[in-house]
């Protein structure tokens, strides 16, 4: 039960970002031609996915964003020629593959380091009312699914023949009105702008043509097919016809589809299965949820009666589903977790935390629930439906009506009623003997009386209240960096902090005697930007020796940068600097000379790693 209804997650889904180029906090001998960012996985590109900030925060007119050499992790802009010195920044947007905007900032330095006025946007930058709105749409949305296909299914498998028609036609309105809204909304969602963009013609145009638009069109393409199916078919034997049930099933796996290809299932790890198991997620949610809220529509309106046989069978229909919600619940969680710290360290496993305590408290309410349905099913015990038979409804009598046989078997006048033999399968002549029974019991639900029918409705609607409560955890979670995803980001975000100095030794001889020993050189914390520079010397005997000279130069031969002096100075044991400032990530060439005499000296070449 731990990861019931964890369904529409994913792993590594929202793109982090793992390089760029130039590197954070770097300082360039010389302006770079372009500056390019590395993703986790790939992304999508906005027409303003880069700013770049002088140091006076002016914007640099950059080129249009690419992706670099056709990566579609990628996200790469060229820069003009002469922008001078001092610190710039780089504000940054992309889209994830799973449709959710990512954004941060970094800044790099040409020359030298110099104060600046640009602000360092936040990751989280962007318009709160844009966002809020396009969260509430999306939690509309869910409902509306959750509301049609749910007393569609009450309807069609359960045989509930009262009016649902309102409920039908809310939930189609309220997915309608949601997705036109989601569509509107994208595009300033997407850039981080405010609501003044959602009519912007050309913002729309880009939405229709991107994965999530297209998706969305999709879905109102499928609603609008969807008014056209007849709920009330003619019935056979009781039962919905093939003209209800195959394009009422066929559109709701559609609506399914335009959920998982556009939200974490889409990405990460093991699509296709993540896709189906999001998809089953979804309709098993949809089918409880709907449900329950069309019984207890139906338990409130005593003019319409509902038979304890239609609740039998939606009893037997939401156990089904809490299945499909336990086996899919369990690959989404891992699938989105990673790992069991994720549940307390990471803010998706900590809101999945908080939906497992509402599961826990909807289970409970189920439970209830079925006691009070096994308390309606108990009249039915007076009718005794022997396997493989259909019982008729034994009317009070008269001519022309039924006549009770003496072996307790019911038989119409003039003719004999058939049983229902095994080619037709045990699950059918269930059906049947369900829908006798209700028969039997006087119609469409007279057996159930005011007492049972009022505790029913108050444990349905227990249900229903915390079952809200669920849903809305459960959207949150579809719009929240998943357990996996966020370990990962911070796994690399404290490899690149971690501290990842080098300590070299160098051996010299200058050819005298007593002129030999090595140097022990210690760089820190050896990556792009400030590093300090450490130099010991030891002597013949293994001791520290004094020397009137040491002088250390660092080399990227393949970017033509150097040599740059450490200018590291004598302190009496020890030669040192804290002020040496390597721009560039990559294999230096480091070369160190020991003076021993006023005309004896040696130079000793060693590489060193900067990341």
């Amino acid at each position: 039960m731990l990861v019931l209804f964890t369904g529409v997650s994913g792993a590594s889904a929202h793109a982090a970002l793992t390089g760029t180029d130039p590197q954070d906090g770097s300082v360039l001998k010389s302006a770079p031609r372009r500056v390019t960012l590395t993703f986790s996985e790939s992304i999508g590109l906005l027409d303003d996915s880069f700013r770049v900030l002088t140091p006076e925060n002016r914007r640099v007119h950059s080129g249009a964003p690419s992706h670099a050499d056709g990566r579609s992790d990628t996200a790469s802009v060229t820069l003009p020629r002469g922008l001078g010195t001092g610190t710039f920044t780089v504000a940054w947007r992309v889209v994830s593959a799973d449709s959710h905007p990512v954004s941060g900032a970094f800044t790099f330095s040409i020359g030298k380091p110099s104060a600046t006025a640009a602000p360092l946007p936040s990751a989280a930058a962007g318009d709160p009312a844009s966002a809020a709105l396009y969260d509430i749409a999306r939690y509309a949305a869910y409902s509306g699914l959750a509301l049609l296909i749910g007393t569609a299914t009450f309807v069609l498998a359960c045989g509930y023949r009262g009016s649902v028609r309102r409920l039908l036609i809310t939930g189609w309105w309220t997915l309608l009105g949601s997705t036109l809204a989601l569509l509107l909304l994208r595009g300033p969602y997407e850039r981080g702008t405010g609501l003044g963009d959602a009519f912007d013609p050309v913002i729309l145009s880009d939405t229709l043509t991107s994965r999530p638009g297209i998706v969305l069109v999709a879905r109102l393409a499928l609603l609008a097919a969807a008014a056209f199916v007849p709920l009330r078919a003619p019935l056979r034997d009781g039962t919905p016809g093939r003209a209800v049930l195959v394009p009422g099933g066929l559109l709701a796996l559609g609506l399914a589809v335009t959920w998982a290809a556009a939200e974490h299932a889409s990405a990460g790890i093991q699509v296709p299965v993540a896709m189906v198991s999001s998809m089953l997620h979804l309709l098993a949610m949809a089918v409880w949820l709907g449900g329950l809220t069309a019984l207890l529509t139906a338990l409130h309106r005593p003019a319409e009666p509902v038979s304890p046989a239609v609740v039998t069978r939606f009893s037997r229909l939401a156990l089904a589903s809490v299945a499909v919600l336990a086996v899919t619940g369990v690959y989404q969680s891992w699938r989105g977790l990673g790992s069991w710290d994720a549940l307390t360290s990471t803010t998706y496993g900590r809101l999945l935390l908080v939906k497992l305590g509402g599961v826990a408290l909807l289970l409970a309410g189920a439970a209830f629930s079925r006691r009070w349905t096994a308390r309606l099913a108990a009249p039915r015990a007076a009718v005794t439906v022997p396997a493989g038979r259909v019982p008729v409804a034994v009317p009070a009598g008269g001519p022309g009506g039924a006549l009770e046989r003496t072996d307790g078997h019911a038989q119409e006048e003039g003719s004999e009623t058939e049983g229902v033999e095994g080619a037709e399968g045990a699950e059918a002549a269930e059906d049947r003997r369900d829908r006798a029974t209700e028969d039997a019991h006087g119609g469409a639900g007279g057996a159930i009386d005011a007492g049972h029918r009022q505790g029913l409705w108050r444990s349905v609607l227990a249900e229903v209240t915390v079952g809200i409560l669920v849903l809305v955890i459960t959207t949150m979670l579809t719009g929240t960096q998943p357990g996996r995803a966020a370990e990962e980001t911070a796994a690399a975000t404290a490899a690149a902090d971690r501290p990842a100095s080098s300590t070299t030794t160098v051996p010299f001889d200058v050819g005298t005697p007593g002129g030999h020993g090595k140097v022990q050189v210690e760089l820190s914390p050896g990556r792009v930007g400030e590093n300090s520079v450490q130099a010991v010397i030891f002597g013949p005997d293994g001791g520290i020796a004094t020397v009137p000279e040491v002088r250390i130069t660092f080399t990227l031969e393949s970017q033509k940068v150097g040599p740059i002096d450490a200018e590291i100075t004598d302190k009496g044991g020890y030669w040192t600097s804290d002020t040496l400032t390597l721009p560039l990530a990559g294999t230096w060439t480091m070369k160190t000379t020991v003076r021993t005499t006023d005309i004896d000296q040696v130079t000793v070449e060693r590489k060193v790693r900067v990341s």
